[in-house]
């Protein structure tokens, strides 16, 4: 068998360029005690929390590969959810990034996370129509909704009712029981998709936005638990606000719609948010206008009522004065409308499309709305409510990236510096901080490509409009805009002799040009300036993709429209080779450091490795999915960095066209991938406007090594419906972590099982345990049982249990009876056995070997379980009793308990006043 070869791994080093992705939302997070100062922001793989005060990163909560689609900040503000595009939730501790539990149920992206009043639950919707229930401190599954046919927008709960509102795309609006875990109410007034919906006003009213420019008020009325005298009143009240709809007598919940608020933005409804308080709400579209609304409290909306009412009546006798109206007029009628429960605020017209709003209402009544933009930009806004002035912007985040994607990428010789371009700005980097020191501002074309000049100072950057600038980087600035090309500037190179450069362009040519110190132009220094010589010119019969001059100064390629590969003798420009095999256009190239090899990369998702000797065709490789945009020799070998549009970055051997690596890149396109001198470090750029670092590690790497870093997460696989349970519906899903679980389930009962066989045979002669047993310090089968069962993650314990057969499920639940009898983990133990036994209740209940041990397990578990329950209200009690002392020697009420007690009163003396409205209005 011959040598192995070993390569060093590339591993990421670091991302940035991103202030805030598009795709996901933003939320106020309370770091420290302080709330609206930071605004967390999911930004591609990792969620960055900024302080909209300092304009710097707070605080960064590290991803893996997955781009994160949806986050929440929990109200404790402790703990962070954020859901994923594969459909996991991470729940995060604020205080160490650690994570805290995994929660896989969905199959595809999360679209919608929120907490509930006390932050003890999450409910998440997905693109794949279900929405399920989390419990956070258990970290398991309470139940999954299903009954929507398509992708959820939002999720809500209603905290007042123990009840989930779920809007979705397919124009309904569905009401859950989380007790009995099933739908009680369907909303369908929509007759188009419902793309947000929000609740305010202490959950009273719920706000739905669709494709048109209303956003529909809807009143919800509960009629459980109910005085006959105020079911009277409420439907009086729906009588006289919406006349045309029938009353449901037989629904807990009545839903009327009051009235609708008109947009005055444009297209659909992208997002509705409120604040934590329910009172203010902000709507925005697929334009730059952020609406605002404020819903009054019963007393404004009171004063409101009267001031309108007045003004009509004065109006009215007016008109009756005048006779224009008859004498005998009906009175106006006092009675609230949605136009004096709500008030519009001033709007805020920000620099680009909205794609993300999040609100905080001050105690002295400033509202603060932090924005997150199209242009990669994160805002903070300030407006006061009592006050209707001008919205003030407090801070805005620009300078950390790029407001449009980054086309191409470029290392600096000393592997110092990145430079990035794009079409509003060029950028330098420091490549240890990843912070951004220079910026260039751009008003020309699109930049296509982009290298340095010798000795770092200086950039070429060729544009779409056929211009190549010549930037000082130090100055920030560009020195000269040089007209190199009439169409779009594909290529840029330096020559092999550092004297200078080569560009080509789609106007057919290939253009060479010399370095050269010229006297400032602009008269402002002394000193001579770098400027461009234009020296010689190659004309050619088809558009220029792609350029470079061999190493060794002999020859130099250039990709053609054509779909071939054209190389010359760069001195006479006389034809030497036509390399032709590909089907569609090459659009990247290069030439190994020793001039014996040149790859190229293809639309046709091939790369093709030829001889520059005979232009022969060595290999061609089936390399990605989609277009290969990027290929880059490692200086000094023969490996080869390519980058594709399916987002993937691999690493090839050009002398064995091995595959080395595959590195997850980017969630888009990659349009550029540049590898620094030595090969120590290499950068790429994409369409999701990240720019990645990979670095050079000394793991060694062996092909054909398996390694489970790169095993998918989650097989995706949902159960088929278990038998004699069809009612069983899991809220998570299958994961190789379950399966994992549950094969050392599997290995724990049978070394247990051998090791009490041979404990047995030994008639009490002392015995060995297994080696397995002894790791974990456990002299038993039942203990070995337990620390296996502490071993696996909460969320994944009732899939692992489901994956085990009969026969194992049997033997745990012998050993369950025995720890519940010592009292061990009792609620773990508990959670385990009742699980197994709801699954397989009927075998199970028909073996007569397992009845004592059901038997034992239904009496211990009861004791075990009450056990708990009175620890849980013995220490509970032993709380509020320390409170009463505390507010006894303060001789002063907790804050939280005051604000309760004033609720209580408000909504009884506005249950006395709704019952006397009415009786007004009817007579």
């Amino acid at each position: 068998m011959g040598l192995t070869k070993q390569y060093l791994r590339y591993a990421p080093s670091g991302t940035f360029n991103i202030i805030a992705s598009a795709d996901c939302n933003s939320t106020h997070v309370s770091l420290n005690g302080i709330s609206g100062r930071y605004v967390a922001v999911g930004a591609c793989e990792h969620v960055i929390i900024w302080d909209m005060r300092l304009g710097e990163k707070a605080q960064v909560i590290p991803g893996e590969n997955v781009v994160v689609s949806q986050i929440a900040a929990s109200p404790t503000g402790n703990h962070m959810a954020v859901g994923y595009v594969d459909g996991n939730i991470n729940v995060f501790e604020l205080m160490n990034n650690e994570i805290v539990c995994v929660f896989a149920g969905h199959k595809s992206a999360i679209t919608s996370l929120q907490y509930d009043e006390q932050g003890h639950r999450i409910v998440s919707g997905s693109k794949d129509t279900e929405v399920i229930l989390w419990d956070v401190v258990s970290e398991t599954g309470v139940a999954r909704f299903s009954g929507h046919k398509g992708a959820i927008t939002s999720v809500l709960f209603i905290n007042g009712k123990n009840c989930i509102v779920s809007a979705s795309k397919d124009t309904f609006i569905k009401f859950w029981d989380i007790e009995t875990k099933h739908c009680f109410k369907t909303l369908g007034g929509h007759q188009m998709e419902v793309w947000s919906a929000v609740l305010l006003k202490e959950e009273r009213y719920l706000v739905t936005g669709s494709m048109d420019q209303e956003l529909r008020v809807w009143k919800l009325n509960w009629t459980d638990k109910m005085k006959e005298e105020d079911k009277l009143v409420q439907q009086l009240e729906i009588v006289k606000i919406e006349e045309t709809d029938n009353t449901e007598d037989t629904s807990v919940l009545q839903c009327h719609q009051v009235g609708t608020l008109i947009r005055g933005g444009k297209g659909r409804v992208v997002g509705l948010c409120t604040d934590p308080g329910q009172s203010v709400l902000a709507c925005f579209g697929t334009d730059s206008l952020l609406e605002l609304f404020a819903f009054c409290s019963d007393e404004e909306a009171k004063i409101r009522m009267n001031k309108r009412v007045k003004k009509q009546r004065k109006k009215l006798a007016k008109l009756k004065e005048s006779g224009e109206v008859d004498a005998e007029a009906t009175e106006i009628s006092e009675l609230l409308t949605l136009s004096d429960e709500v008030r519009r605020l001033t709007s805020v017209k920000l620099s680009a499309k909205i794609k993300s709003a999040t609100l905080l209402l001050g105690t002295t009544g400033e509202l603060r709305v932090g924005v997150t933009l199209s242009n990669n930009t994160v805002e903070l806004h300030s407006l006061k409510l009592g006050e209707e002035g001008e919205v003030k912007c407090l801070k805005q985040i620009t300078q950390p990236g790029h407001q449009k994607e980054p086309r191409c990428v470029a290392i600096s010789s000393d592997n110092l510096a990145v430079l990035s371009a794009a079409a509003d700005s060029v950028k330098l980097w420091n490549r240890t901080s990843q912070a951004c020191l220079r910026s260039i501002p751009l008003s020309g074309g699109r930049p296509c490509s982009a290298c340095f000049a010798p000795g770092d100072r200086h950039a070429l950057v060729g544009c779409a409009d056929g211009a190549l600038l010549l930037l000082d980087v130090a100055a920030a600035r560009v020195l000269e805009p040089v007209p190199a090309h009439t169409a779009s500037c594909n290529s840029l190179g330096l020559t092999p002799d550092l004297r200078g450069c080569y560009s080509g362009g789609a106007d057919k040519t290939v253009k060479l040009w010399q370095f050269e110190l010229i006297p400032d132009p602009t008269g402002e220094s002394k000193a001579k300036v770098l400027s461009l010589l234009h020296t010689r010119t190659l004309e050619l019969e088809e558009v220029v993709c792609a350029v470079k001059i061999s190493p060794n100064n002999k020859f130099i390629a250039v990709a053609l429209m054509d779909s071939t590969v054209k190389i010359f003798f760069l001195d006479t420009f006389k034809f030497y080779l036509s390399l032709y095999g590909h089907k569609l256009p090459v659009l990247c190239l290069d030439i190994s450091y020793d001039s014996n090899l040149i790859a190229t990369g293809s639309a046709d998702r091939n790369v093709k490795i030829w001889g520059m000797d005979f232009g022969d065709c060595h290999k061609s490789i089936f390399a990605h999915n989609d277009s290969v945009t990027a290929l880059q020799f490692v200086p000094n070998t023969h490996y080869f960095f390519t980058g594709s549009k399916d987002g993937k970055i691999k690493q090839w051997d050009a002398d064995t066209y091995d595959n080395i690596i595959t590195l997850n890149g980017h969630a888009g396109a990659c349009w550029g991938v540049c590898v620094g001198a030595g090969g120590l470090h290499g950068a790429s750029c994409g369409a999701d406007g990240a720019l990645r670092l990979l670095a050079r590690t000394d793991e060694p790497l062996v092909l054909g090594d398996t390694d489970d870093a790169d095993e998918p997460l989650a097989t995706g696989e949902q159960h088929a419906p278990v038998p004699g349970l069809p009612g069983l519906n899991m809220p998570t899903k299958k994961t190789i972590g379950a399966e994992k679980a549950a094969d050392s389930i599997l290995e724990c009962l049978s070394v247990g099982a051998e090791y009490e066989r041979q404990v047995a045979e030994a008639r009490g002669q002392p015995v060995q345990p297994p080696l397995l047993m002894a790791a974990y310090n456990c002299n038993s089968a039942e203990d070995f049982l337990l620390e296996i069962l502490k071993k696996i993650r909460s969320s994944e314990l009732e899939e692992a249990l489901l994956l085990l057969p009969l026969s194992a499920a049997g033997e745990a639940l012998r050993l369950a009876g025995a720890l519940l009898e010592r009292g061990a983990c009792a609620e773990l133990v508990s959670r385990a056995a009742l699980f197994l036994l709801r699954l397989h209740r009927a075998p199970l209940a028909a073996n007569p070997r397992l009845l004592k041990h059901l038997i034992q397990i239904q009496a211990k578990a009861a004791i075990r379980i009450n056990e708990l329950r009175d620890m849980v209200g013995y220490n509970l009690h032993a709380l509020q009793w320390l409170r009463r002392e505390a507010e006894a020697a303060e001789s002063e009420q907790l804050f939280k308990v005051a604000v309760g007690e004033k609720k209580a009163r408000d909504s009884k003396r506005r249950a006395r006043q709704a019952v006397k409205r009415p009786i007004i209005t009817v007579t």
